[in-house]
């Protein structure tokens, strides 16, 4: 077989594997119904009763409906020291119908599901590093440029928000998934901080962008579909997957 068909061949074998994987993991999605879905926390966040070290943590869980078979919706949650509930801030674009900013900020559980959806945990910082961080996390939240607009694709959307925050904030090192779509959008620029804030990246609105950065590794994002490797924690990234790889380090196992 020569060198062309192999490739197309890989080519054809991996969106077909991509094609069967949105088919199954959408029809799981859309079976459940939103109005009943499960928003229960999953036991990944400390109990605030008894933690009373502050605690910030950046969240994400696939969407509801056909659209968790291609993207997860992200959150960052912080608690102070002391605090007895959690403060979240993500963004949801059905604010617009009756609000005139898609920002939240509100007590919620940190770890609950996502309208049925368990949610993966990108970075957690505890104590006093955690402690300082509460701040700039809150006045990038309330900074936030694209408070007045949503849209899913290619942003802005609630990854647009979640990647503002952890490029304000570099100390979470937050390696938002490659199916966090939006998390590239740049308004008005070209070249940014890759969306851990360390590194950097070349990005046309979202629908094009390559990443360097020693959170992140290396990405290129094709019209909202990444592919990439890290070698620094060790995974290979691919749209619709995810991050495939051991779990991410400096992460607790357990509460």
């Amino acid at each position: 077989m020569d060198l062309r068909r192999r490739n197309r061949l890989l080519a054809f074998l991996l969106f077909t594997g991509l094609l069967v994987f949105a088919l199954l993991v959408g029809k799981a999605v859309i079976a459940q119904d939103w109005r009943t879905a499960s928003h229960a926390p999953v036991g990944l966040a400390p109990d605030p009763a008894a933690t009373p070290e502050a605690v910030v943590q950046v969240y994400g869980a696939r969407t509801w409906g056909w659209r968790g078979s291609f993207g997860v919706h992200t959150w960052v949650a912080v608690k102070p020291a002391n605090a007895g509930a959690y403060t979240v801030y993500e963004v949801i674009g059905w604010r617009l119908r009756w609000s005139d900013s898609v920002v939240a900020i509100h007590a919620r559980a940190a770890d609950a599901r996502w309208y049925g959806n368990a949610p993966e945990l990108y970075s957690d910082k505890r104590g006093a590093e955690a402690e300082i961080l509460i701040p700039r996390i809150d006045a990038a939240a309330r900074s936030y440029p694209y408070a007045g607009e949503y849209s899913a694709w290619p942003g802005p959307n609630s990854n647009t928000f979640t990647a503002w925050i952890t490029r304000a904030v570099p100390e979470l090192e937050a390696d938002l998934p490659p199916t966090a779509i939006g998390k590239d959008y740049l308004s008005g620029s070209i070249v940014g901080a890759a969306p851990s804030g360390s590194g950097v990246q070349l990005s046309l609105a979202g629908l094009f962008a390559l990443t360097a950065s020693g959170v992140e590794g290396l990405e290129v994002n094709l019209l909202g579909l990444t592919f990439g490797i890290n070698p620094f924690d060790p995974s290979l990234k691919l749209p619709l997957f995810g991050r495939l790889g051991p779990a991410r380090r400096e992460l607790p196992l357990s509460n």
